[in-house]
């Protein structure tokens, strides 16, 4: 996670961390600002990024928040089963740092 938000902030975009699903549904609810964009690790404490991603998609508030899976499964059909669940795009680790952030870039 810091060598994301690191690469971001040199970037120039602000960013809100969240350790954990829950912690991230706690930042969303009491934020006044939807987040642009969400990079979704999908093995993350407490519950699993494809669950969280498919929770975010079937609420009203956070459907429309484009989601990037990051992830080191890097399997055949892992890349099928985070666009199924709702994901916009999908970053294997380790990352390429300039496709990573011209990704960023194209969704925001």
């Amino acid at each position: 996670m810091e060598l994301f938000s690191d690469l971001l902030e040199i970037n120039g975009y602000e960013v809100l961390k969240a350790m954990s699903g829950l912690e991230m549904f706690e930042i969303i609810g009491s934020v006044s600002i939807v987040p642009d964009l969400i990079l979704m690790d999908i093995q993350i404490p407490d519950v699993d990024g494809l669950t969280l991603t498919k929770r975010l998609k079937g609420n009203p508030l956070t459907r429309d928040i484009p989601i990037i899976a990051l992830t080191a499964h890097a399997m055949k059909g892992d890349r099928e089963k985070t666009l199924e669940a709702g994901c916009i795009d999908y970053i294997p680790k380790p990352i390429d740092i300039k496709e990573f952030i011209n990704k960023i870039s194209k969704f925001l």
